[in-house]
């Protein structure tokens, strides 16, 4: 197909392309737009390249600013810490932080700072008031170690931070804390709880330490400590929270209960911090060369009042630690539990010495048959009726001695016309009534301290009774009638005013134990006044023991007020059985007529005496002789 020229088409583009000349010709920025366009595009180049160096420059000071304070940071520990500056710098290093282990018996908290126990919560036992015993809380317990560096720094472990790792051991738990001079440089305290076990393992050794260490200067361990209060009567509990420790092999002692007392020991290989029936310890299989022990009495007269009153008495121990080699490496314990002594023979320790349980006699009563006694008598049955039997069985058991004494006083009391007329009879001659009332007595196997010796028996069994109650941990929290717990006393009223030396409650079982203690001594004391007539120059018995039996019943009533119900109602049965066992000897067992009888066959029978007989008869005729001499 042939095509057209379009003259049109050609005209139009022509023109469309003059007018676009035009345009742009007319519209051509001047010399001085061209300047200001490229001087404000320098500008703007200028600002952009200034803010990109800014940018550059502000992240360059971010990235420096961080390990400059880091940097000052640890510039500032080590001039502070030195070595042990790299335990600062570590994520545990915080304050408050704090890790927690338990068993079945307790939960123990231990505080990152200073890597000692700052909380012992008792979970199977409670206070007076109901709530969870706690024998570490609220910063009553300070466990320190201050040492010495090579770079003459002198540091406090309770003020560094120790980093703490929790593992298992079997079924033990073992929290180590570490504190760390490097990854593999340390102190470590290391805690391992057992189950079903109030005594904890702690360890206390050094790694890598023997260059950080100055071992030419002394290195101690210290352990501040306040007791807390746990029982109703805080002067009762007060009376039996002490310190007691064991040195130079297995000799004991204690710091006095009142008053403020200090002792340095050598060769500690345990101590106490007794709190009546709680005890924290510590205990090393190495003993320490030097221990400082300090008690201080922090309770007033007014305090037991108060129930806000939370302390008793504070206690200090200061110990010398040993290297070797430059490290430190020491296998320790830790308890806190019951002050109980079926627990506490249990470790084979010794720890039963730590028991205010008497000495002598007294204890090995205690130990071997009081304590056995009851705990199997407690075994299967309640706390109160336990204390009833065991006093039964014991007033049956003295039961003989007490007949001795009955008829030694039935003897006397037969005697005392004859005695009498011997005493009208050489009024004038001392030495004589003496000789005669001798030879009578011989005659008729009678004697003044054949009624005395029977009681004497009795005193060992009375003493270590009157330590066991206070000290029996299993009376702790049970009641019986009308005593919410036998370890304190039975409350039936409260006064609104306090008496010296009694208190501002009444106690009821003391109440009952004092009055029967006026009869039993009643009984008792009209016996003895039916002796023998006073000999010159001795004093009146039966007027002391007329005295004695109102004194008695009154410090009874007094001083037991704020004393263990359980120490009340032993008494209490006890004086009772007493009343019983004479009435029936003096009514069904003794009869005075065979008494007599048997006094004047053995007056009619020829008397052999003996040497030591011959010699004190021989004795007081020369110094009548002497005498009539001296008349002259």
């Amino acid at each position: 197909m042939k095509k057209n020229f379009d003259t049109t088409s050609l005209i139009g583009m022509l023109l469309m392309g003059g007018i676009l000349v035009w345009i742009i010709y007319f519209n051509k920025p001047t010399e001085e737009e061209l300047e200001a366009q490229e001087k404000a595009k320098a500008e703007q180049l200028q600002q952009e390249k200034a803010a990109a160096e800014s940018q550059v420059n502000t992240t360059t000071l971010e990235e420096q600013a961080l390990p400059a304070s880091d940097s000052l940071r640890t510039i500032a520990l080590q001039n502070k810490l030195g070595s042990f500056a790299y335990s600062g710098s570590l994520p545990s290093a915080k304050d408050g932080a704090t890790t927690t282990v338990s068993n079945d018996l307790m939960d123990i908290t231990v505080s990152n700072k200073g890597g000692y126990i700052t909380e012992i919560k008792l979970l199977q036992h409670l206070t007076y008031d109901s709530i969870p015993v706690y024998l570490i809380k609220d910063g009553n317990s300070v466990f320190n170690m201050s040492f010495s560096t090579t770079d003459n720094r002198n540091l406090n472990t309770k003020d560094l931070y120790f980093e703490p790792t929790v593992t298992n051991n079997g079924d033990n738990k073992v929290l180590s804390m570490k504190l760390k001079v490097s990854g593999n440089e340390y102190l470590e305290y290391r805690y391992e709880l057992k189950k079903g076990d109030y005594m904890l393992d702690f360890g206390l050794r050094s790694q890598g330490l023997s260059n950080t260490f100055n071992s030419s200067n002394p290195m101690r361990l210290q352990w501040d400590f306040k007791g807390m209060r746990h029982a109703r009567s805080m002067s009762y509990e007060n009376r039996y929270t002490r310190l007691t420790y064991e040195y130079e092999g297995n000799k004991t002692d204690k710091l006095s209960p009142a008053g403020d007392d200090d002792e340095i020991e050598k060769d500690l290989s345990w101590m106490n911090y007794r709190q009546h029936f709680f005890s924290s310890m510590l205990l090393s299989d190495t003993p320490f060369k030097e221990a400082k022990l300090f008690s201080r009495d922090l309770l007033k007269e007014a305090d037991d009042r108060d129930e806000k009153t939370i302390y008793t008495k504070e206690y200090k121990a200061d110990l010398l630690l040993e290297t070797k080699n430059g490290e430190l490496d020491y296998a320790m314990n830790m308890y806190y539990g019951p002050t109980d002594y079926k627990i506490f023979k249990t470790y084979d320790r010794n720890l039963d010495e730590a028991m205010p349980l008497g000495w002598g006699i007294f204890g090995f009563l205690n130990k071997y048959l009081v304590i056995p006694f009851f705990g199997f008598l407690s075994g299967f049955l309640p706390a109160g009726i336990a204390i009833i039997v065991m006093t039964i069985v014991i007033k049956l058991f003295l039961s003989p001695v007490q007949y001795k004494q009955y008829t030694s006083q039935a003897k006397m009391k037969i005697l005392k016309p004859e005695i009498a007329e011997i005493a009208a009879k050489y009024k004038d001659n001392a030495m004589k009534k003496q000789q005669e009332t001798m030879a009578l007595y011989s005659k008729a196997g009678a004697s003044p301290a054949a009624g005395c010796l029977p009681a004497l028996l009795q005193i060992p069994v009375f003493y270590a009774l009157f330590t066991f109650f206070p000290s029996a941990f299993d009376l702790r929290g049970e009641s019986f009638l009308w005593a919410n717990d036998l370890s304190s006393y039975d409350q039936i009223a409260k006064l609104p005013f306090e008496i010296p030396f009694y208190g501002d409650h009444v106690s009821l079982f003391p109440i009952l134990a004092a009055v029967t203690i006026f009869f039993s001594m009643r009984l008792t004391t009209g016996n003895q006044q039916m002796q023998a007539p006073t000999q010159e120059g001795m004093p009146d018995m039966s007027k002391m023991m007329k005295y004695m039996m109102y004194f008695s019943p009154l410090l009874m009533l007094v001083f037991f007020n704020k004393y263990a119900s359980g120490l009340s109602l032993y008494y209490f049965i006890s004086n009772l059985l007493t009343i019983g066992i004479i009435l029936v000897i003096k009514k069904f067992i003794i009869d005075e007529e065979k008494i007599r009888a048997k006094i004047e066959t053995k007056k009619a029978q020829p008397k052999k005496k003996g040497r030591f007989a011959k010699k004190m008869q021989e004795m007081m005729e020369q110094a009548e002789k002497q005498q009539k001499a001296r008349g002259k």
